[in-house]
């Protein structure tokens, strides 16, 4: 695992509250990577890699779902509407949250979803009470992984399944990779990033059976490119000390991350896991 000191708990908060707008902006609802077949919109590659995590961990109808680090609730409503689940967001982020319920409004699933204002390091939920935990590019900004596996693992129903998209350091000793996962963490506001060993290990630990661990990281680097080029035109690196230091180093971070990626610095990863019945 590569660890990175100086991120901070409230960097992560802040960053969220402040640029929320303008993630809404430029990339839209879903504040995640796109998965690309082929030359899809990034709407609907955004679309396809929750489609693909949710095939994946097998969501049915009825299910009791936790997303963890749910944004502004896209991932969370899009399964209400498509695979009629119950869901429960946590989000750091008291802005996120409001503009989640709001937008679950919107889409009239007020009924199906719920969300929470809650550190994901600390949400207090019962044990045995979901069906599924998902979570898309949160566990980056997690500081014990371990211990937020243990928990979640608890919150899952035997048979429950655990789905997981997240950043990884690459399986390399590296000092040039390592500079250039640095550079990641501390724009994105990692405080570290585990290899695909260290969540395998992690799942395992807390007592789930990892079926499926995949590499997308192919499929989904196209999102940077997207981004790097959308904020070029829009010329909001002009604007971004004003709003802020941190604003500024997170958009100067965009090649850091797709030269991670090109590089094997980087790794994007999907996990499934399951819970054992008799667990």
């Amino acid at each position: 695992m590569f660890s990175c000191a100086t991120v901070q708990k409230r960097d992560i908060r802040g960053h969220y509250d402040l640029t929320t707008p303008f993630y809404r902006l430029f990339w839209g609802p879903h504040i995640h990577h796109g998965f690309w077949d082929a030359d899809e919109s990034p709407r609907e590659a955004q679309l396809q890699l929750i489609e693909q995590l949710a095939t994946l961990a097998r969501i049915t109808a009825g299910q009791q779902l936790v997303d963890i680090g749910c944004g502004m609730g896209a991932s969370s409503i899009h399964l209400a509407k498509t695979r009629n689940c119950h869901c429960l967001g946590v989000n750091i982020s008291p802005l996120q949250r409001r503009w989640a319920a709001l937008s679950a409004r919107w889409h009239r699933v007020s009924r199906q979803v719920e969300f929470h204002c809650a550190d994901a390091e600390q949400v207090d939920l019962p044990q045995r009470s979901c069906d599924i935990v998902w979570s898309v590019e949160c566990t980056e900004h997690l500081f014990d992984k371990r211990r937020f596996f243990e928990r979640a693992a608890a919150w899952l129903k035997p048979g429950g399944t655990m789905a997981i998209c997240t950043w990884l350091a690459g399986d390399t000793s590296d000092s040039g990779h390592a500079r250039q996962v640095h550079d990641v963490c501390e724009g994105f506001f990692c405080p570290s990033l585990g290899t695909s060993h260290d969540y395998r290990q992690w799942m395992s630990q807390a007592g789930l059976r990892v079926d499926r661990c995949l590499d997308w990281t192919s499929r989904v680097a196209r999102t940077w490119e997207i981004c790097r080029k959308r904020v070029r035109r829009s010329r909001i690196r002009w604007i971004a000390p004003l709003i802020g230091h941190d604003s500024a180093l997170f958009l100067d971070r965009f090649d850091a991350i797709l030269d991670a990626y090109r590089s094997g610095a980087m790794t994007y990863g999907c996990f499934v896991a399951r819970k054992l019945p008799n667990d």
